[in-house]
């Protein structure tokens, strides 16, 4: 019995305290019963329970960390039937063998109760451990005792009572040895060995830094293996503790192992070969042959470090293909992706996928879902889709298969998109195609449009991975510091277009004299840098002559602002760019709501629908430095987001928007589009407008003030 013939003394010590506390019962003992009167029910087996787990026997016993509470229903004459309500007391015994052989049996008798009431007794934690132990009960009353729980079809209840921990456990890895050496790295799957010494482990208790505690069970050896996929690189601990089948967990093994980057992918094709190539040199693995309606020197998306990509018409001779396979094992983890803009984004068109007979082991591109079209990854019959293709659009796309979880993902942008779907991998041996996929009929779901930087891993690709492959840098279009406005134009300061100011604007500088009887003079002070732009409330507005932005893409504008009034009578607009009717976009303080509003405007239209993004904040009344509003447009995911101050807000902060349209005036700074015309004209000041193609992250938004004029 293993464990069960250790501790001779111990247990020896243990029955000799449990038997002076307890009685020595006689079997077999029945109470003569009263004239007339009729003893209780016998207990059943089903109604009894050790420490809260069941009454069972053999194999199936209990094993215990703590001396248990026994527990029992027991029944008067009456049975337990609906009214009829008895007094008993419950008589329970537990037997047990010593190392000599000899049967130790003590009893304990409750007081009297109603038998609906639960009966317990809660053995002494000196009562032997590592032996079997037995017990049973029956119900006694004045009249008499019932059969024991034991006899007739019942059964003793058993269990073990185990308070001996395991040892600590042994962890292996090969992949990932502790052994002080770095091992590549983040995104490949790794697997742990656990093992123990004793015979009576049944899990593995386990964590790594900064992640959840789990359990593992052991195999028919008592080992357990896991497998772990490690989502950055650097030093890693993995903790372990073995548990015995009473709960008991041991000491705590630490493991350290070192997490190298992640292994670069198994393909590569940047595609930006030179304009008359036939086919793609490899960055990773093997050059592709390209079709003869392949066109090298496309447009690259700006913002990545791309300068060119390959362009397919569509064709039958509009494909790229190493000739091999390139995912040698589609049972295992893979990833593919790369940077595509559709021409096209009607019927099924397909990026990449590879060869698996007359079928595909995998296709990643994109469907249609009613009559919109989506993204699209499929792994053998199982597709995960979502998104929005865009015709001219650059979007960065990747498919991921985890054989972990046996399951695929799809990302756009950076973002996973659709639902985490269960797939069913096939074995695949053909050859990896760009911009087609194979058929029962030959080659089909040709790509139209440009496709780059074709890249396939033979791992995960973490998620940290996956929005650095798929950021663009943004680029500044402008930044007005606002600190000189010579013959009426705030210049620009990397050379573009000035903002030319309007009647009720002005400049205003530290360095400048003011008038004594001027309210406003001594209490003002620059916003940002040297100076700030001064508005009267009135006619006051500088602007450009042309659109700054693009803003039917992604965009960002930012603007420091303070309000003059601490009780504006009308709202009054800070910044916007809009077309003949109405504005693409603006900020305005709204004074009945005391907010802050983005402003998105559905259509160029007189009363066209707004999507309104608001955060509460007082008004300044000429005082402090105001505060920096910025507008967020990224087209990538169609969504729109207001910063005040750098914090984008839970609440008000980011909103779907799908209706973005391409504004045809200039730049406007304190003034809007109104039913009327011209108006919102803001009364305060205005200090360092950036704007930007592309949306700034999170960071680069918070670090804004902060930069100089002539900063990039």
């Amino acid at each position: 019995m293993g464990r069960l013939g250790q501790g001779r003394a111990r247990r020896a010590a243990a029955i000799a305290v449990v038997a002076a506390g307890t009685v020595l019962a006689t079997p077999g003992t029945v109470l003569a019963a009263p004239s007339g009167a009729l003893p209780p029910k016998q207990p059943l087996t089903a109604d009894l329970g050790t420490g809260g787990a069941p009454c069972v026997s053999g194999d199936e016993r209990a094993y215990v960390r703590f001396a248990p509470q026994l527990s029992a229903r027991l029944y008067g004459p009456g049975g337990g039937q609906s009214g009829e309500v008895s007094g008993v007391r419950g008589e329970f015994e537990a037997w047990w063998q010593d190392e000599d052989g000899a049967e130790q049996r003590v009893t304990m008798t409750t007081t009297t109760k109603a038998d609906t009431a639960p009966f317990t007794w809660q053995l002494p934690g000196t009562i032997p451990d590592e032996t079997v132990i037995s017990w049973r009960v029956r119900a006694v009353n004045d009249a008499g005792a019932s059969a024991w729980s034991s006899e007739g079809a019942g059964t003793p209840c058993e269990f073990v009572y185990d308070r001996t921990a395991p040892d600590a456990p042994v962890v292996t890895s090969s992949d990932y040895p502790d052994d002080d050496t770095w091992t590549p790295g983040a995104g490949v799957r790794g697997t742990f060995r656990f093992t123990a010494q004793a015979d009576d482990i049944v899990a593995y208790s386990y964590s790594f830094i900064g992640g959840p505690s789990k359990t593992v069970a052991v195999g028919t050896d008592g080992a357990a293996e896991i497998s772990f996929v490690p989502q950055q690189s650097g030093v890693q601990i993995l903790s372990v503790q073995a548990q015995d089948r009473a709960g008991n967990r041991g000491p705590r093994t630490d493991y350290t192992f070192r997490i190298g980057s992640g292994p670069a992918p198994v393909a590569q094709w940047k595609l930006a070969d030179a304009v008359g190539s036939r086919s793609a040199a490899a960055e990773h693995g093997t050059a592709a042959r390209s079709g003869a309606r392949v066109t090298f020197g496309a447009p690259a998306p700006s913002g990545t470090p791309l300068t060119s990509t390959a362009s397919l018409d569509g064709s039958g001779h509009g494909f790229l293909t190493p000739g091999t396979p390139v995912v040698t094992g589609t049972g295992k983890d893979f990833a593919v992706g790369g940077w595509v803009r559709p021409a096209r984004v009607d019927g099924t068109r397909t990026v990449l996928s590879q060869d698996a007979g007359t079928g595909r082991a995998f296709t990643l591109g994109l469907t249609q879902a009613g009559s919109a079209p989506v993204w699209s990854f499929a792994v053998g019959g199982a597709r995960v889709s979502g998104g929005l293709p865009a015709a001219g659009e650059w979007a960065y796309v990747l498919g991921q298969y985890d054989a972990g979880t046996g399951t695929a993902r799809l990302y756009v942008n950076g973002r996973a998109v659709g639902e985490e779907t269960a797939v069913t991998p096939v074995g695949s041996e053909g050859a990896f195609q760009i911009g087609r996929a194979r058929g029962v009929q030959g080659y089909r779901d040709r790509w139209q449009g440009e496709i780059g930087d074709v890249r396939a891993y033979d791992r995960i690709v973490v998620p940290s991975e996956v929005k650095d492959l798929a950021t663009r840098a943004a680029t500044r279009l402008g930044h007005w510091a606002l600190d000189t406005a010579p013959d009426g134009l705030a210049p620009e300061a990397g050379g573009g277009a000035p903002l030319k100011l309007g009647p009720g604007a002005s400049l205003y500088r530290l360095d400048d004299p003011c008038d004594p009887l001027d309210l406003e003079c001594g209490q003002d002070w620059p916003l940002e840098g040297d100076g700030h732009l001064r508005l009267d409330g009135v006619t006051g507005h500088a602007a450009t002559d042309a659109p700054v932005v693009d803003t039917s893409g992604s965009f960002t504008v930012s603007a420091r602002v303070r309000l003059t009034d601490d009780e504006p009578a009308a709202p009054m607009t800070a910044i916007s760019q809009g077309g003949e009717h109405g504005d693409a976009f603006k900020v305005r303080f709204d004074p009945e709501n005391s907010s802050w509003d983005l402003v998105m405007s559905h259509a160029d239209e007189p009363g066209a629908p707004e999507t309104v993004l608001r955060r509460i904040e007082w008004p300044d009344g000429n005082w402090g430095i105001g505060h920096r509003v910025t507008v967020v447009y990224d087209a990538s995911v169609k969504q729109v987001s207001f910063y005040l101050d750098g914090v984008k807000y839970e609440e008000g902060g980011t909103a779907d928007f799908a209706a973005a349209w391409k504004s045809t005036g200039g730049l406007q700074i304190g003034r809007g589009r109104t039913a009327d015309g011209w108006g919102e004209y803001l009364h305060g000041a205005v200090d360092s407008v950036f704007a930007y193609e592309g949306a700034l992250s999170e960071e680069e938004i918070r670090q804004l003030p902060y930069l100089r004029a002539t900063s990039p």
